[in-house]
C-alpha cells in the first residue's frame, strides 16, 4: 500500500480509499469480507456519507468498527449537506442543503448513527454558491475545535470556491480545507452523471498541482469503463454511455490496453487507469467500490505500476 499525509491527521492515508456507497447491513457478511481484505492489505481510509443507502452504509461500517475494535487504526471520511434525495433514490438538486445549521445537524446525526465521537475527515458533499464561504468555514472550524472532526474538506466544489474558502480560513487562523474530492479519472465526460458533480479537467488538475492540495477522487475508475465490460456496441448501463461514450475515451481505452501489455502479462487497462489517478503530480487518493474481496485485490495491482510523466501525458489523448 502507498500512503499520503494530510494536515491534522496523525495517521497517513492509504492512497486506495474504500468507497462504501453500496454497503448495507443486509449484506453484512459480504461487506465484512471486503473490509477485512482491505484492512489486511494495508488500507485504512473508509469513505461514507449520510445519504449512502439512507444511512445503511454508516450503520454497517459502525458494526465492523465495533466488532473489529480497530477504530484507532482507521481514517473515517463522512460527508454531509448533499441535496435532497427521496426514499426511491430520486435526486432533487434544486433542494439545496448547504447551510451552517445543516452541517451541524448532518454531522451530529452521522456521529450518532455510527456511535463515534469524531470523524477524521468531514466533507461537504455539495456546494451552494449562494452561501458565503465564511459561514461554512466558521461552522466547520467550530466542529474541528470542539473535537467532532479532526479535519475537513469539500466534494464537488469549484477551484474558485475552494480558493475563496481557504483565503478566508487563513485570515481567521483556521485549518482550512485540506482535501478536495471531485472525480478524477482517465476518462473525460460528456456531461456529469449527477447534477452538481465536479469532474477534473486539465485546468483543475494544474490548480491542484500548483497548490499541492490533496485530492481524493470518486469514480476514479470511471465506473468500470476501462474494465472491458463496455464496448461501442454494448452498454449494460445507459448512464455510462451518456457520461463516458465518446471518441476520446475509446482512444484512451486502446492506449491503456497498449500500455498494459508493455507493463506485464497480468496488467489490464483498468489497472493503468487507476495508476493514472494515483500518480498525478500532486497528492491523490482513489476511491474504489469493489463488490467482492477479489475485485479489491485486483485493483491493488495498480499500486505496483509506475507511470512516467511521458506515459501519463500519452494516455491523455485529445483532451
Amino acid at each position: 500500500m502507498r500512503y499520503i499525509s494530510l494536515p491534522g491527521l496523525e495517521l497517513k492515508c492509504s492512497q486506495i480509499v474504500l468507497g462504501t456507497s453500496a454497503f448495507t447491513p443486509e449484506r453484512k457478511q459480504a461487506v465484512f469480507g471486503i473490509l477485512d481484505a482491505y484492512r489486511e492489505a494495508g488500507g485504512n481510509v473508509l469513505d461514507t456519507s449520510r445519504i449512502y443507502g439512507a444511512g445503511k452504509s454508516e450503520a454497517v461500517l459502525a458494526m465492523w468498527l465495533q466488532e473489529r475494535h480497530n477504530r484507532q487504526e482507521m481514517i473515517v471520511i463522512n460527508k454531509g449537506c448533499h441535496h435532497f434525495v427521496d426514499e426511491q433514490g430520486r435526486h432533487y438538486p434544486e433542494k439545496h442543503r448547504v447551510k451552517p445549521e445543516i452541517i451541524t445537524a448532518d454531522l451530529k446525526e452521522s456521529l450518532e448513527r455510527m456511535n463515534l465521537d469524531y470523524f477524521d475527515i468531514y466533507l461537504l458533499h455539495r456546494d451552494d454558491q449562494e452561501v458565503p464561504v465564511a459561514d461554512l468555514m466558521d461552522v466547520l472550524e467550530l466542529h474541528r475545535r470542539e473535537g467532532r472532526i479532526k479535519t475537513y474538506g469539500v466534494s464537488n466544489w469549484s477551484t474558485a470556491r475552494i480558493a475563496a474558502a481557504n483565503e478566508y480560513a487563513a485570515g481567521k487562523g483556521y485549518s482550512g480545507i485540506v482535501v478536495n474530492s471531485p472525480s478524477l479519472s482517465l476518462a473525460v465526460i460528456n456531461e456529469p452523471r449527477w447534477e452538481g458533480c465536479t469532474y477534473v479537467d486539465r485546468a483543475y488538475a494544474r490548480w491542484h498541482e500548483e497548490r499541492q492540495l490533496a485530492l481524493f477522487s470518486w469514480a476514479s475508475q470511471a465506473s468500470g469503463f476501462f474494465t472491458g465490460l463496455y464496448t461501442r456496441d454494448h452498454c449494460p448501463n445507459p448512464d455510462i454511455a451518456r457520461v463516458y461514450y465518446n471518441e476520446t475515451n475509446w482512444e484512451r481505452l486502446e492506449r491503456a490496453r497498449s500500455l498494459a501489455k508493455q507493463k506485464g502479462d497480468a496488467i489490464t487497462a483498468n489497472h493503468i487507469a487507476l495508476a493514472y489517478v494515483l500518480q498525478q503530480p500532486f497528492p491523490t487518493g482513489a476511491v474504489i467500490g469493489p463488490q467482492t474481496p477479489g475485485e479489491l485485490i485486483d485493483s491493488l495491482t495498480a499500486l505496483d505500476i509506475d507511470l512516467s510523466e511521458q506515459e501519463r501525458i500519452w494516455l491523455e489523448f485529445n483532451c
